[in-house]
């Protein structure tokens, strides 16, 4: 008997097979004497959408809500449904014996696969292919070693219960908010609270207001010392901060205090997702969609780095053996002189980083034994693994040592700071690019106390207070997973999704809430907006995932919240007034027409459900003025023929079936042959034709 394996991705699947000796090529999986590996398209299978269980819900009205079915229904999408198809009737081979999931070693790839097992009816048994990397001999030793498929049923219950609470919550409060203020408005379980901490921070921005504030610096020379308060340094009253440099000008230092002290700094542990993608925003400009995206290939194309989606940044005890050949596989290039060392001793990373207790699913990221060849890697690809290796590499390095130096001094009565450091051995730091240097890490001289000191000037500096910074993808990141918002494997798409519904927008790196979004927080209810909710829910995902939580119990919560955040919004007497509102008007029913992005670029879209009236916004700007504003008008085209139309104004000209000759141009051109040579025959005369036509 053979065995069937189901891998996520036909790329998955082609590596599967080529390791496992599957030769046999056909259109929709691969054969091999002992297996036969097939593949899913992502999801074949999903939740059955409301017109699935009654046609009524095709319509959108808050009457029918909530939609909360006792038994959810599963269907096949329609656009994969082929493949589909073919796993069906390969199910069906009688000299198929058992099963081998072998898509991604998580909660979605778990989903992924016994949804599709639950709607083609398999019976017979099964098994987990659970690895960490996709080389060679990663795949080998997880085939040598496959897991019950028992032993993930909690992993998959985890994983319904997410989906379905996103479909109750997410399905219904959209659908409750889109009929109550007929505008497309989208809220979640997850997206929801994550817009809410953008929305918080710009309404701290926008409250802020700028305080004119002082500091007072001290010149000696070789170092500069600030004065310091019971606070911060910061003078807030203009004749105070006059009267306490009058009280220090012309006076020379006395150093009363100098506090050395030596400061350790460990490596910082491994990767996991959230982590990596705070530092390639920052480092890199990367959004975290971006991230995912180059990581999948490092891992799943090039086979560079081991599994993506990993909320752990500790390793398994028994990686411990592996850690040399990973060392010698990364010591080419860039990193040969940091890592050859490495490999010539016995690599002993410590209780620190090695940790089974903090060791979930799947360990920290870091590079596999896979032949580096840097040169196959675009430019993403290089950054995103330059940060991997390197991390990986400083794990085996000592701590960073130096001394960090502490002076007071006292000038006129007055309490000076000044502080530096001085580098003993850079240890893990060396592994890295020399940076700039942090703050107070200026070079101080040799000092004791009781020195007298020449001060050659004490000055005032203004300054002005700042509002808080507004959020960039990497702070964001921090926050979700502070407050348990997703998961490592979601937190992107959650993002992406804000962006997308134009909630939320980037601004260079900064993400801001739009008026949409601000006003959307205002109309969902009050607790789906604070994060507390929904990370509890998070934490029962995770219990449910463990075996200590109750998927019905959850799934009831799920349910009632569902209702009465429908009954919440059905009774709310706020008005929502719609952000993108044009002055182009429908053709058939009059009303204004909405701005929407899409899929294939933005629409002009009747807000009137009865008429559904779309426009592409294909944005042909011409050279042609509008005569009221003057502003560029687009070329589009009617049932009438082509049309030129400013939408501003909303002005438009029918565009009339001649072509259309630049005038002056042409005078121009008459001219000058009238002045080197006197035109003749038949093609003055056209000329002139031409010419007197345009004047009448």
């Amino acid at each position: 008997m053979k065995s069937l394996v189901l891998a996520e991705k036909p790329s998955v699947a082609r590596e599967l097979a080529r390791v496992l000796g599957c030769t046999q090529k056909q259109k929709s999986h691969f054969e091999g004497p002992r297996y036969v590996v097939t593949w899913a398209l992502g999801h074949l299978v999903e939740l059955a959408e409301p017109e699935d269980y009654d046609k009524k819900y095709a319509t959108w009205r808050m009457e029918d809500l909530p939609i909360t079915p006792k038994r959810m229904k599963l269907k096949v999408i329609r656009q994969t449904s082929h493949q589909f198809k073919a796993i069906n009737s390969l199910c069906k081979r009688k000299d198929l014996g058992e099963l081998i999931i072998a898509t991604d070693a998580g909660r979605e790839g778990e989903l992924v696969a016994r949804w599709i097992m639950e709607l083609v009816h398999w019976q017979k048994p099964f098994k987990r292919l659970w690895i960490s990397s996709q080389t060679d001999r990663a795949i080998k030793d997880g085939f040598a070693n496959l897991r019950p498929g028992k032993n993930y049923d909690n992993l998959f219950r985890s994983a319904v219960c997410r989906a379905e609470a996103d479909w109750l919550i997410g399905l219904n409060i959209t659908r409750a908010l889109t009929s109550k203020y007929n505008a497309q408005l989208a809220a979640g379980r997850v997206q929801t609270p994550t817009l809410a901490m953008l929305v918080q921070r710009e309404q701290e921005i926008r409250a802020f207001r700028p305080k004119n504030y002082w500091t007072l610096e001290a010149d000696l020379g070789r170092f500069r010392g600030q004065w310091r308060g019971k606070q911060d340094g910061r003078l807030f009253a203009k004749d105070t901060a006059e009267e306490l440099l009058a009280k220090v000008v012309g006076k020379d230092a006395l150093v009363s205090e100098v506090k050395i002290r030596e400061r350790v700094e460990p490596s910082p542990l491994a990767y996991d997702l959230t982590e990596l993608q705070r530092d390639a925003n920052k480092r890199y400009g990367f959004s975290a969609k971006q991230t995912s995206n180059v990581l999948q290939r490092l891992y799943e194309q090039h086979k560079l780095v081991t599994y993506p989606r990993t909320d752990s940044r500790h390793l398994s005890s028994d990686m411990v053996s592996t850690l040399p050949a990973r060392m010698k596989a990364v010591a080419v290039g860039p990193y040969a002189s940091l890592a050859r060392p490495l490999t010539t001793r016995p690599l002993q990373p410590g209780k620190r980083v090695v940790d089974d207790s903090k060791v979930s699913d799947h360990h920290a990221i870091i590079p596999t034994d896979e032949t580096l060849q840097l040169g196959v890697l675009t430019n993403d690809e290089r950054r995103l693994y330059d940060l991997i290796v390197r991390r990986f590499i400083a794990l085996f390095y000592p701590p960073c040592r130096y001394d960090e130096t502490q002076v007071t001094l006292t000038i006129g009565g007055e309490q000076f700071q000044a502080s530096g450091r001085i580098m003993k051995d850079a240890g893990w730091k060396a592994v890295y690019e020399k940076e700039e240097n942090e703050e107070g890490s200026q070079s101080l001289p040799p000092l004791n106390k009781g020195d007298k000191l020449p001060v050659r000037r004490c000055q005032l500096k203004p300054g002005q207070t700042t509002p808080p910074t507004r959020h960039t993808e990497a702070s964001l990141l921090s926050l979700m997973e502070k407050h348990n918002l997703g998961t490592p494997a979601t937190r992107a798409d959650i993002i992406e999704k804000l962006l997308n519904s134009e909630t939320i927008e980037r601004k260079g790196s900064a993400l801001n809430p739009t008026a949409k979004g601000m006003q959307l927080l205002d109309l969902v209810v009050s607790d789906l907006r604070s994060p507390e909710l929904t990370a509890r829910w998070e934490r029962e995902l995770e219990n449910i995932a463990r075996g200590t939580g109750n998927m019905e119990k959850f799934l009831t919560e799920i349910r009632q919240r569902t209702r009465e955040i429908v009954r919440e919004v059905a009774a709310s007497e706020k008005k929502y007034v719609p952000h993108n509102v044009s002055r182009a008007r429908c053709p058939h029913c009059g009303e204004h027409l909405r701005e929407r992005k899409g899929r294939q670029g933005k629409m002009l879209v009747c807000p009137n459900r009865e008429c559904n009236y779309r426009l592409k916004d294909e944005k042909n700007l011409t050279n042609k003025r509008c005569p009221q504003c003057h502003k560029k008008m687009e070329l589009r085209k009617g049932k009438a023929g082509k049309f030129f139309h400013c939408r501003p104004c909303n002005v438009i000209e029918q565009l009339d079936g001649e072509k259309r000759v630049d005038t002056r141009k042409q005078k121009q051109l008459v001219n000058k042959y009238k002045e080197e040579k006197p035109l003749t025959g038949s093609m003055a005369d056209a000329l002139k034709a031409a010419l007197e036509k345009k004047d009448d």
